[in-house]
């Protein structure tokens, strides 16, 4: 098991790792739309806050040795399901495999954030 770290992503904000290699597979925490030079949550709706998320998740999985492309399984948590179709315009543009994926609503996030979005990948 090996701990997955990059400045590149938004620095843990609680207990927890931004990643876990373990064998040939990587699981990424939850990533919420920080910026990842200032802690700040980045400013839009929800189509800028899934950029920033994708892009650090990207981020992470590239510091693992892994990508996007090589995405199994996402789970998705967004704050209002009427974001849902804004979600899905902004995600298709990165996964184009189309990994396996769970996308639910929840009642609050990290920062009140808009969307959270994790994942597992080979590398």
């Amino acid at each position: 098991m090996m701990t997955i770290y990059t400045d590149k992503a938004p620095a843990a904000i609680g207990p927890y790792s931004q990643a876990i290699a373990y064998q040939n597979l990587i699981f990424t925490s939850g990533q919420i739309p920080l910026d990842p030079s200032s802690g700040q949550i980045i400013s839009g709706g929800i189509t800028e806050q899934t950029e920033q998320v994708i892009k650090n998740l990207n981020e992470v999985l590239t510091a693992g040795g892994s990508s996007l492309k090589n995405v199994l399984k996402c789970t998705c948590f967004l704050h209002d399901m009427d974001d849902f179709a804004a979600f899905n315009e902004v995600y298709t543009k990165y996964f184009v495999n189309k990994p396996a994926r769970s996308c639910v609503a929840v009642k609050t996030l990290p920062r009140n954030v808009l969307v959270e979005v994790e994942c597992i990948a080979f590398k």
